[in-house]
């Protein structure tokens, strides 16, 4: 088995030095924000003793780690009824080896991370079986999903330094989130410090970043910025990552901005004939959020913006042989609740109001020219969707019911909406829960209007809607915690992507129908003992069956879904001041693809390994990491044809400042 394992690691070790980058000479500066864990992890669960009820979708969801002020909060949508599935927590997940919030989800049962390129360059959020498009992507529970294309939703400007939480939201009823949601939540562990990082490694990775928070009184501040590039793994793969993030919170008023900015080789990223593809994204996004309460009533409301614009060239540099698209893209958000506590339990009354433009040199309806910048756009389209919301929660001891009934109105019509839960604290160890949820998606701009070099947009596509049920059974007593979590899934005029052979262009299409059905088991083992902190094992299955009426096509998203995926983590502390972490997690897809040479194949499953080391000094203000994803340089692709990165090795500094 050893020997196994050094031949497995070679490519790797043999990369790094012909790059000639050593561990000492990629060593960096970092200080790291604590962050609060503001989702109840399973293993969190397990030191407590017992898990708690799901809490009303509008009610603030806060564990104090450490009393230093500073407190964090899960908001969800205001149409949200259904439970939240943890996916991190920095308290309980900092030791491993995540570089990026991709990379955190990528060992959830729960999501389907498809990534193209290195470091999460671009990545696609499917939720349980979900495509990219039917994910709803919150932070701090504020909705930034970009209406043009679910390629573009996982573009938040911060870093993993700064991610306290991440969860799924298993249903949230009306547009937006087919499938569930994933909210990402920032918050500082401790009042006032700093945080600077340096690091580096193969394939001419560098990473800079800097973060401070300061407290004062009610007013919380935090800010964080970085930079990180590459030169690419293969030919055309490159990179340049700007983030820029600040939040504050001021009693019930909470305000955050940022500001992204990427550039990147995109070696066959939408065609694989085409290896020098190249594109530039920013987006700027800004929201501000206010809970405050007037007598018996409790009320909360938010304004938010997302701007997002995109350059795509097809051919790197050359817009003489195909045309550059840009893209331009517009989304304005609102919400208002308002809810009492009476007799009966506890009514709230809510409504949420969406509207998504977009300026494009090829997307949309033909307009008179407007020029911004450099670019004359000659194509436009919008929407407006609102959202209300009429929901009761009942609480009976240690069980509750929950109900919530409204509509949705869209260019596209009405919709009825609807959901429903209900909850038993059977013992302080164990919870049931169950529940259902109405959703649906609106097509993309992309799906709509997008026709271009081997691509066939469909103006006639008509609202995907679904209907989903769950039930989850939750374990937490001493250091053992354990999740078992399954659901159904029927979901209607599903939209895809799809060629009929190899040579033939993609072309947008509805399925009539499709039923999911999935898997969820989770076990973890907390002991605490001197080498060995913990211990995570998850399982995730799926299974589909669907009327596509065409049964031989190739899918670029709706019949490729994760079948299984195994994944096992363990952390140990071998010797004082240091910690060790080991993930392996097992991907099992179904679904074919073309590869470059025009050979229709299966997807085949895939083993990756990734480990951290991390040892802390002078007083563990200070620490040293290395860490490694892909350490075995097992070949694989989440994206068929698309070869993403073997072993990767990258090591820093890190200092903590109070």
């Amino acid at each position: 088995m050893k020997q196994q394992l050094q031949f497995a690691t070679v490519p790797c070790f043999k990369r790094w030095s012909r790059k000639g980058y050593g561990i000492f000479a990629s060593l960096g500066l970092r200080v790291t924000i604590g962050v609060l864990s503001a989702s109840m992890c399973m293993v969190a669960r397990a030191a407590d003793g017992k898990s708690e009820a799901p809490a009303d979708a509008d009610s603030i969801a806060s564990i104090e780690l450490q009393s230093v002020g500073v407190t964090g909060t899960r908001a969800t949508s205001t149409r949200s009824l259904t439970t939240q599935t943890p996916v991190f927590s920095r308290s309980l997940d900092g030791a491993a080896a995540l570089p990026t919030v991709e990379s955190a989800l990528r060992v959830s049962p729960a999501v389907d991370v498809r990534e193209r390129g290195g470091r999460s360059v671009q990545s696609d959020f499917l939720i349980r079986g979900g495509t990219v498009d039917q994910s709803m992507v919150t932070l701090n529970g504020i909705n930034f999903t970009d209406a043009r294309t679910g390629h573009q939703s996982h573009s938040l400007p911060v870093d993993m330094g700064i991610v306290s939480s991440i969860a799924v939201l298993d249903g949230v009823a009306g547009v937006g989130a087919y499938s569930g949601a994933i909210d990402i939540s920032t918050s500082a562990l401790e009042p006032n410090s700093l945080r600077a990082e340096m690091a580096g490694g193969m394939h001419e990775y560098g990473y800079v970043a800097a973060a401070g928070n300061l407290t004062r009184g009610d007013l919380s501040t935090m800010a964080a910025a970085s930079f990180r590039n590459s030169g690419g793994y293969i030919e055309y793969t490159g990179f340049t990552n700007v983030n820029a993030y600040a939040r504050a919170q001021w009693r019930g008023l909470d305000v955050q901005a940022g500001y992204q900015h990427r550039s990147f080789d995109s070696n066959g990223f939408y065609s694989l004939a085409y290896p020098s593809q190249y594109e530039k994204t920013s987006t700027a996004l800004a929201s501000a959020k206010w809970q405050g309460s007037a007598g018996p009533w409790q009320w909360a409301a938010s304004l938010s913006y997302r701007l997002n614009t995109d350059q795509f060239e097809l051919i790197k540099g050359d817009p003489s042989k195909v045309p550059f698209n840009h893209h331009i893209t517009d989304n304005w958000g609102a919400e208002l609740s308002g809810s009492r506590q009476w007799v009966a339990g506890k009514t709230t009354l809510s409504a949420d109001w969406a509207y998504n433009h977009i300026w494009s040199t090829v997307m949309g309806d033909l307009v008179a020219p407007k020029r911004i910048g450099s670019i004359e756009y000659n194509h436009a389209a919008s929407r407006s969707v609102v959202n209300a919301t009429l929901r009761h929660r009942k609480d009976f001891g240690p069980a509750y019911v929950a109900a919530s009934g409204g509509y949705s109105h869209s260019p596209f019509g009405d919709v009825g909406l609807w959901s429903a839960t209900a909850g038993w604290q059977i013992t302080d160890a164990w919870q049931l829960d169950a529940g259902g949820v109405k959703s649906m998606r609106l097509p993309t701009f992309t799906d709509l209007y997008y026709t271009a070099t081997n691509y066939i947009s469909d103006h006639n596509l008509r609202p995907e809607q679904a209907v989903t049920w769950h039930v989850s059974a939750d374990y937490g007593n001493g250091p053992l915690s354990g999740r078992l979590y399954a659901y159904y899934r029927h979901g209607q005029n599903l939209i895809d992507w799809v060629k009929d052979n190899a040579d033939a262009p993609w072309r947008a299409t509805q399925l009539s129908k499709m039923d999911t059905y999935g898997i969820e088991a989770t076990a973890a083992y907390a002991p605490r003992w001197r080498w060995l902190r913990a211990v995570q094992v998850s399982y995730g299955w799926i299974t589909q069956s669907h009327d596509a009426g065409e049964r031989d096509v190739i899918s670029k998203y709706a019949l490729d879904y994760m079948r299984n995926k195994a994944s096992v983590r363990a952390d140990f502390t071998p010797a004082p001041r240091l910690t060790l972490s080991l993930t392996g997690t097992l991907y099992d897809r179904i679904g074919n693809y073309a590869d470059r040479s025009g050979a229709v194949r299966p997807y085949r499953p895939y083993f990756l390994l990734d480990a951290k080391a991390t040892y802390s000094f002078w007083g563990r203000r200070m620490s040293a990491y290395a860490e490694a994803t892909n350490l075995t340089g097992t070949r694989y692709f989440d994206y068929g044809g698309l070869e993403m990165p073997r072993c990767w090795l990258t090591a820093g500094l890190t200092l903590t400042l109070n």
